[in-house]
């Protein structure tokens, strides 16, 4: 049988399919099980930032998996203590402890749990249109896909995105943290303004609470920068990570300064930090700053968008781009464009209503761009 048929027949419908039977990858291209070549600019929704079946990960991989593949956190690992020694010196100054989990999700559960007991308090300010997981913690912080789900965690505010006035007025003295992304990736592809997060960093001082900055999809070189918050020359008290860490092994980290209060049994992950998942991040991070992938998101997210904005199509709002982090805003729907790309070949995502965003892996070939391009061109030109 089929993937097709098989995933039909035995999946618990909660993604919107779309009808190509992935059985291969290499760099930045997909294969379907027909031999049609894609090329991938969703990335697995921004993880396979250093290609698909990287080389240096599956090596690496391979050579853990002989030797131990789990480890509970009650024992020692020195694959584990390597990749928490590695993110501490990689990662923003102040950002001294490290606990790993399986996921963005977790990362952000873990972190909003950590604010609890830090701060003694309950209430979480985020941005509208912010995306921070689907899990019912998380999603208390999300601002869409929340509905069908209340009640969720109580005393959760939202805010317009960069509006100082109104952060302000909802950090009070019942705040355990404030949650931000750097850019928004399900929000549309909209960056944070550089005052705003000072303002916010101000706020959490005066008020007790914690700034947490959720890094799960613009870490690890995607905005062009190893973390899209060096930019600002931000420290957090807590950075959440995960997607791109691993060369697509689930894996997601929260990097803590010493502020941030856990105690023993406060939290806790069975899979987090195993050693397999510990050497293929180690791997996929050596990767990163040996063929300095932050200069490539750079350089390539700027060849694109002189190539695409050079013949700009009528139906174009605006382009956003940090990195190879790219949302074309329309003044229509997205998805009969993106179904449309798929046609082409080109996989990309929807970023809200009128958004397609791409997240192509970092190693992406201008001359792959190139395609994508001509792709775009043809098809929000018909």
């Amino acid at each position: 049988m089929t993937g097709f048929q098989l995933e039909d027949d035995y999946a618990l419908e909660v993604y919107p399919r779309r009808a190509i039977n992935i059985v291969r990858g290499q760099d930045a291209s997909l294969w379907d099980d027909k031999g049609n070549e894609y090329l991938d600019c969703a990335a697995g929704v921004g993880v396979a930032n250093v290609g698909h079946a990287n080389m240096a990960v599956a090596e690496a991989l391979a050579r853990q998996a002989k030797t131990l593949i789990t480890c509970p956190g009650i024992l020692y690992n020195d694959q584990r203590g390597r990749l928490m020694q590695k993110l501490v010196e990689l990662s923003p100054s102040g950002l001294n402890r490290v606990f790993l989990c399986n996921s963005g999700t977790e990362s952000v559960e873990a972190a909003i749990k950590f604010a609890h007991k830090t701060s003694g308090r309950t209430g979480l300010v985020a941005a509208m249109r912010g995306f921070h997981g689907r899990t019912l913690g998380a999603l208390s912080a999300t601002f869409k896909y929340r509905d069908a789900f209340e009640p969720l965690l109580p005393d959760c505010a939202f805010v317009p995105l960069n509006n100082i006035d109104k952060l302000k007025k909802a950090v009070n003295e019942t705040t355990a943290a404030v949650i931000l992304e750097i850019v928004q990736g399900e929000g549309g592809v909209r960056l944070v303004e550089a005052d705003y997060l000072a303002a916010a960093r101000r706020f959490c001082d005066e008020q007790g609470a914690l700034l947490i900055i959720d890094e799960v999809q613009t870490g690890f070189c995607r905005t062009g920068t190893l973390f899209a918050c060096e930019r600002f020359d931000l420290e957090p008290d807590m950075l959440c990570l995960a997607k791109g860490i691993a060369g697509g092994v689930p894996m997601g980290a929260v990097l803590c300064t010493d502020r941030v209060q856990a105690g023993i049994g406060v939290h806790g992950s069975t899979f987090g930090g195993n050693p397999l998942a510990c050497a293929a991040a180690l791997a996929a991070i050596d990767f990163m700053l040996d063929h300095d992938l932050a200069a490539s998101a750079r350089d390539k997210g700027k060849y694109f968008l002189d190539r695409f904005s050079g013949k700009l199509p009528a139906r174009v709002r605006e382009v956003r781009q940090v990195g190879l982090m790219i949302g074309i805003e329309l003044k229509e729907k997205a998805t009969p464009y993106l179904k449309a790309l798929l046609q082409r070949r080109v996989l990309a995502l929807p970023a809200g209503p009128t958004v397609i965003r791409l997240l192509p892996p970092l190693v992406i070939t201008t001359d792959q761009l190139d395609a994508v391009v001509e792709a775009l061109h043809a098809v929000l030109s018909d």
